[in-house]
């Protein structure tokens, strides 16, 4: 006999990350600045059981929900990440993160030499070569970033 466990329990208002790519559930918490020292339940569950991914792993964050730049930066480390919006108990919004072909001013390059990292003020400019596993190419120096280099930064 099998018997179907409740392991995270619904949260009232605030954001679900769902389908975060196994292992990197801590990776997003950093990304969102969450240090575990402010209010706020924080739930985290890795290394759960995917039919599609074959693990995952979920982050809810009650009481807050995300800004555009946070989801542009755990797209980066989770490209099949969905994020849903809680209301009163309910998901009244769900999108899937999705990774733009240009990223600009979300991570640094990591060649010391690139002119994006000068004192001019120049925005990092990255262009996405492949998602998975991922392929940045910089704009001013055709520098290759993986996500071991855009970890780093977080």
């Amino acid at each position: 006999m099998t018997k179907k466990t409740l392991r995270v329990s619904k949260i009232k208002n605030g954001t679900v990350i769902d389908h975060i790519t196994s292992g990197h559930a801590l990776d997003v918490i950093k990304i969102l600045g969450i240090t575990g020292r402010t209010g706020g339940v924080v739930t985290v569950a890795m290394n759960i059981p995917s039919q599609k991914l074959g693990g995952k792993d979920m982050v809810k964050v009650e009481g807050r929900e995300l800004k555009s730049e946070e989801v542009d930066k755990i797209a980066l480390l989770a490209p099949h990440a969905t994020i849903n919006i809680v209301r009163d108990y309910k998901t009244v919004e769900k999108q899937r993160v999705k990774l733009p072909s240009v990223i600009r001013g979300i991570v640094n390059c990591a060649n010391p030499a690139c002119v994006s990292n000068s004192d001019e003020p120049i925005q990092s400019t990255f262009y996405v070569e492949r998602e998975e596993p991922l392929r940045l190419k910089c704009h001013y120096c055709g520098y290759i970033m993986e996500k071991k280099d855009v970890l780093k930064q977080f």
